[in-house]
């Protein structure tokens, strides 16, 4: 027997996700354009160090950073800020996020280089506050994941930009058991951030001097949402006249990625939240495993750059923090390098870490002492740097 009572409070839930998404079209609405950041006269680049080998890898990488904008930063036009405090003992102190200072520190820069952070899980002695990545996305509306994977020895250069506020992870804790035979879930999409999203991938091509951008999607079979992502992807597409604009569906793309024939093609790939996990998982395990990589965060008028992997408190609890490999810091820093404008630069910084990382491996760093330290590998790749020139 059909249960009108429970059809009536599933449909009363579902307004009430109805009114919250509404309101977020509303203050997408409000937001303004992408920061132009050659319009600043000073671009500010926060600092945060993170927890556990966080400091030990984020300050080689800032290092790298300020070598390779070394004339920007003595006539004015670039500054870093080291911010103190996203760590762990002062969030649990605070029983915050974000300790609001910090937020304030981190609200005053442009980009953010990050270190790891730790989330407290059961079992750890701090207080379940939430994770400072889900909370900075949050507070700076960063809705934007990119992830390049990048292996020239195989003809792989792939950026990805995975929607990071809708489709189905947008409401994932708010579906409905309608009754004990009955669960509904929701996909989300928006003009708003379906452009947003989009638009942010071909500006990267553009920026970057790429040439293709990919849209992945599964509209033969979700014609709403992906449908509606397709079809805005295919409007904006004509406003980058030289930039060629193709889609695939998500189950072919899979199979496309291990074509060898077929990946090297792929430059830029744009792809609704669910996709983007699970296309960009598998794009890792090229390179090694998704703790290989850096990632970003972006939104209109903010912008974090982070290692995927974790603190590693161990290491530090056995001295071995100076030890840690901070490569994956360094590419977080090359793609801050390439958002903010200064593409010769992050081109120089990936060429040396292939080199560093792949074909010459002089400098290895093994996380012990039978490997080098993190400075001494950001030596080696400075000094690759300087070769390239």
């Amino acid at each position: 027997m059909i249960s009108t009572e429970k059809i009536e409070a599933a449909k009363e839930r579902f307004g009430q996700l109805l009114k919250e998404q509404l309101q977020r079209v509303e203050e997408m609405k409000a937001q303004g354009d992408f920061i132009d950041y050659k319009s600043l006269d000073q671009i500010k680049i926060g600092v945060c160090g993170g927890d556990g080998i966080g400091p030990a890898i984020t300050s080689q990488a800032q290092r790298i950073l300020e070598y390779l904008l070394r004339d920007e930063i003595k006539a004015g036009k670039v500054a870093f800020h080291v911010i103190e405090g996203l760590t762990i003992e002062r969030r649990a102190a605070e029983n915050a996020a974000i300790p609001p200072a910090v937020l304030d520190e981190i609200k005053k820069c442009h980009v953010i280089l990050k270190g790891p952070t730790t989330t407290p899980r059961k079992g750890d002695p701090w207080p379940n506050v939430e994770s400072a990545n889900v909370a900075m996305r949050k507070e700076l509306d960063l809705f934007a994941n990119v992830r390049p994977v990048r292996i020239p020895e195989q003809g792989i250069d792939w950026t990805f930009y995975r929607e990071n506020t809708e489709g189905a992870y947008a409401v994932g804790s708010k579906g409905v058991h309608v009754t004990e035979d009955l669960g509904v879930d929701f996909t989300i999409a928006t003009t708003q951030g379906t452009e947003r999203i989009i638009r942010a991938a071909f500006e990267f091509a553009k920026a970057n001097g790429k040439t293709r951008v990919t849209a992945v999607t599964k509209a033969n079979i979700i014609k709403t949402t992906d449908g509606k992502f397709l079809d805005i992807f295919r409007e904006i597409a004509k406003e980058y006249p030289d930039i060629t604009a193709d889609d695939w569906y998500i189950d072919i793309m899979t199979a496309k990625l291990v074509d060898e024939k077929r990946r090297k093609d792929f430059q830029v790939v744009v792809l609704p939240n669910l996709y983007g996990d699970i296309i960009t998982d598998e794009a890792a395990e090229f390179q090694g495993g998704v703790g290989t990589a850096g990632s970003a965060n972006i939104g209109k008028k903010y912008a974090m750059f982070e290692a995927i992997h974790g603190s590693a408190p161990r290491m530090v609890q056995e001295g071995r923090d100076i030890y840690a490999d901070p490569s994956s810091m360094i590419r977080a820093g090359a793609m801050l390098l390439a958002h903010i404008g200064y593409n010769k630069e992050a081109d120089k910084l990936y060429r040396a870490l292939d080199i560093c990382t792949v074909t010459e491996k002089k400098i290895v760093t093994t996380g012990r002492s039978n490997g080098a330290t993190g400075a001494e590998f950001a030596d080696y790749v400075m000094e690759t740097i300087e070769k390239l020139k």
